[in-house]
């Protein structure tokens, strides 16, 4: 069995290192073709290919494709800018036709023409409120002026005649990956099966052996002396590695672009169009936890619950997470995640989210419901028969990765009463942060306005989005298993977590109960607590365990010794009882 162990181990190094080396193998050729077919519009097409100096070269590294690209975009917005913005000679002729007050007919100074007009009317359209004001100074004057030319230029003029951030983060994506040639390019099944193929077979390899190591139970073997499983140099460079993968799939995915053209054949299958950088994030995703989930199953299998509960969340998923959104995609539905519940589907209420669902007919409409009838009905109910377990311990894609890619780490999560306490702040601020983006971003599809108390409900969104959605739950919340431990997010930052946890602490029959009496101290319950709970402390009080953050993981349980603990759904009464010491002949000790 050990040969079989080493086997599959080299295989899942050969599969995992041609996956890193693609990373760096592919061709770029940039066409009048590829240009026309991704910008779309010609007049920017014209400009693009007139300042281009990449057009049908052949550009080896994509580092230096991307720069060339974001030099082009640079280039073509200064000579945009230059020529339909407002001159500072031209503001000066402004100021110099106002007197005390501002007028909006001293605009004339800008001549006539297509061009006078169009400077025109972008002032008109973002410094009207000028018109009539009046000033203490001529500076004071050139000053607003100055800002609301600065405003077109940021606003108008980039994104109409140029290229603003946004479209220019999406056309160096599309256009990177439309113009790779190369190995990879030209046959993605082949290297499809020479990287995922081969990384499945030899985890699988190096899984299944572990079934013969004596047995079941849970067996520590180590754990604190690993360089993997103990923050050592391997769990470091692990973390390294996921950390990077965030980083470059959330912010910089025209560098991944080999590695989703490698999936474009499974996109096809399932949804009849290519890849994206989601698609591949979600492909990854599954596979993760049907792996490891394996592994899971194996390592718990002397407990029905863990069996069960794992293979719960590699249904959820498979089927809800990954296969059913993208089938709807190929019958022309919206991309929907019915297991996905908002705070946590921070998007649910943005604008493009709600016109998209409204205007699907009757399954966009239902859609609509079924996810606010989760958020308000759902989630209530379940948590108050089952606790937040149902949810993060049965349902989650976060807490199904956490279970089964993070398992090895779960004993690296900080048990200390600081830990807790940064926790509870950490958490619920990032819920009120989701409440308050959330509201601004309806007040601003009910009423059309972007300005709540001097703030842009647009920023607030894209900060959210960038700095928890991406950066916290994706960055942090996984790339730090091997450092923090596998809840890292679902401890410190899930909003709906705390939603649940809120429930749970007050009006939930879930409980684990403690047998004070049978207990060793052995700590291997706190040890193993993904959270952050010091289990043992409550199992030798013989104290009911009723805590927000307590995920129903049920591992606890599985790794004592001597049953002491036990997951249940009982009557609420009583949920914060005194301690109860059962002696060794099971009779209650009265005290």
């Amino acid at each position: 069995m050990k040969a079989v162990k080493t086997f599959g181990l080299v295989l899942f190094l050969v599969g995992f290192g041609i996956f890193n080396a693609t990373f760096f193998t592919a061709n770029y050729q940039l066409t009048n073709q590829i240009i026309t077919n991704q910008i779309g519009d010609q007049e920017k097409v014209s400009l693009f290919k007139s300042n281009s100096e990449v057009l049908d070269k052949t550009i080896s590294s994509n580092f230096t494709f991307v720069s060339e690209l974001e030099k082009t975009f640079e280039k073509i917005n200064e000579v945009q800018l230059d020529k339909f913005s407002i001159s500072d000679g031209e503001i000066d002729k402004i100021i110099n036709a106002n007197n005390e007050s501002f007028s909006l007919e001293s605009l004339a100074v800008l001549g006539d023409g297509e061009l006078a007009d169009y400077k025109r009317k972008t002032f008109n359209d973002y410094g009207n409120w000028l018109d009539g004001r009046t000033f203490n100074s001529k500076e004071e004057m050139k000053t607003q002026v100055s800002q609301v030319v600065e405003n077109i230029k940021k606003y108008q003029i980039v994104n109409e005649k140029g290229f603003d951030q946004y479209k220019i983060k999406d056309l160096k994506y599309s256009l990177t990956k439309a113009s790779a040639i190369g190995p990879v390019a030209n046959n993605p099944t082949l290297f499809l099966v020479l990287t995922y193929v081969l990384c499945i077979i030899g985890a699988f390899l190096y899984i299944v052996p572990k079934i013969n190591d004596g047995p079941p139970g849970i067996k520590n073997n180590g754990i604190f002396h690993s360089a993997m499983k103990n923050t050592g140099w391997l769990g470091i460079l692990t973390g390294a590695f996921l950390i990077a993968f965030y980083i470059v799939l959330y912010f910089y995915p025209e560098y991944m672009t080999n590695w989703i053209i490698m999936v474009d054949p499974i996109s096809q299958f399932l949804k009849g169009s290519d890849a994206g950088r989601f698609f591949l994030y979600g492909f990854i995703y599954t596979l993760c936890i049907l792996v490891m989930g394996a592994r899971m199953i194996i390592k718990y299998r002397h407990s029905k619950y863990q069996i069960v509960r794992t293979i719960s969340v590699m249904f959820f998923q498979t089927a809800f997470a990954f296969l059913i959104p993208e089938i709807l995609l190929r019958l022309n539905q919206p991309y929907f995640d019915f297991k996905n519940i908002w705070p946590l589907d921070y998007d649910f209420f943005f604008d493009n989210e709600l016109d998209t669902l409204l205007a699907s007919g009757s399954l966009g409409i239902f859609m609509l419901g079924w996810g606010i009838a989760l958020i308000i009905i759902g989630v209530p109910v379940f948590v108050y028969f089952f606790g937040k377990r149902w949810y993060c311990s049965w349902v989650c894609g976060c807490g199904g990765l956490a279970e089964t890619l993070g398992d090895p780490y779960r004993q690296l999560s900080d048990k200390s009463l600081k830990a807790w306490k940064v926790e509870r702040w950490m958490i619920h601020s990032v819920l009120v942060f989701a409440v308050v983006m959330t509201g601004g971003v309806l007040y601003t599809y009910w009423t059309g306005n972007s300005q709540v108390f001097g703030f842009s409900t647009y920023d607030v969104r894209s900060v959210y989005g960038a700095w928890i959605g991406a950066g916290f739950a994706g960055v942090v919340g996984t790339g730090f298993y091997p450092l923090m431990g596998n809840r890292v997010w679902c401890r410190f930052g899930c909003p709906l977590a705390a939603y649940l946890g809120i429930i749970q602490r007050f009006k939930s029959r879930f409980r684990i109960t403690t047998n004070g009496g049978q207990c060793i101290s052995c700590g291997n319950c706190s040890t193993y607590c993904e959270m952050g709970i010091d289990v043992r402390w409550y199992a030798q009080r013989g104290q009911n365990i009723i805590r927000s953050s307590c995920v129903g993981c049920g591992v606890c349980s599985s790794v004592c010794p001597r049953g002491v603990l036990n997951l249940e759904n009982k009557d609420p009464k009583g949920r914060f009882n005194e301690p109860i010491l059962i002696g060794n002949n099971g009779v209650q000790i009265k005290k």
